[in-house]
């Protein structure tokens, strides 16, 4: 099982690092996310911590990972190499752990390189590392867990655009129900605040690990590969 998957992810880390693709998308997250960084220190007193950058970063994220994502799994349905795959001796769980893992590998990579801030903050500043490492791990289980929503897209449909827009739409949605919640009162408030997407995050940004929001990331991102995985089932029957 762990070879195919190792497999796959090869495969699919080569196809993103030997083409522009991964390259323009890792310039776009860091160009971004670096003026976020200088907005974040420009204040009249900057704060010497990565706070206000990572707030800001998550929304990038909305519109990054369906674009990183998009090609993953449409592009194999509309090049029909998708059922290829599905009929060679590899099982739809470990097709989709692999192009996800892949996808994990270049988030991983974008963000050691915005380590650079964290160097730059400690070479004029003395900021207090634990909660800027308690920021990164809330950045990569949101990462982990917006990648897992824009690959169950990615399977949604042949259309590349359409799965984007698709993965868009449903991190979009997750985003703003959280603004939503204080419009609302008693039961329906505390569920629009737990399924918000970014209220979970807050408390990484403040530098707290809240297991809690642990356990949401890290549901919400195996739930999403579990669709992903029961609808590359279901072509089998189609």
């Amino acid at each position: 099982m762990f070879h195919n998957i190792l497999a796959i992810s090869w495969k699919e880390t080569k196809v993103y690092f030997s083409t522009p693709a991964a390259y323009i998308i890792a310039t776009v997250f860091l160009a971004l996310t670096g003026y976020f960084f200088v907005q974040s220190i420009s204040v009249a007193l900057p704060e010497a911590s990565l706070r206000q950058w990572a707030i800001a970063s998550t929304a990038v994220f909305t519109l990054w990972a369906p674009v990183l994502t998009m090609r993953l799994l449409a592009e194999e349905q509309k090049l029909g190499t998708l059922e290829l795959l599905m009929t060679s001796p590899v099982r739809d769980t470990e097709i989709v752990l692999g192009k996800y893992l892949a996808t994990l590998i270049v988030l991983v990579s974008t963000l050691m390189i915005t380590l650079f801030y964290v160097i730059l903050l400690n070479w004029f500043g003395d900021p207090d590392m634990g909660p800027m490492f308690v920021g990164y791990l809330g950045l990569l289980l949101f990462g982990a867990a917006t990648l897992s929503i824009g690959l169950f897209a990615s399977s949604l449909s042949p259309n590349q655009i359409v799965s984007a827009v698709i993965g868009f739409g449903v991190l979009l949605m997750l985003t703003l129900i959280g603004q939503a919640a204080p419009l609302t009162e008693g039961v329906t408030a505390q569920v629009l605040s737990q399924i918000s997407i970014t209220n979970h995050f807050q408390d990484f940004a403040r530098g707290i690990i809240d297991t809690h929001s642990v356990v949401y990331f890290v549901v919400l991102t195996v739930l999403m590969l579990f669709l992903t995985s029961r609808n590359l089932e279901s072509r089998r029957w189609r």
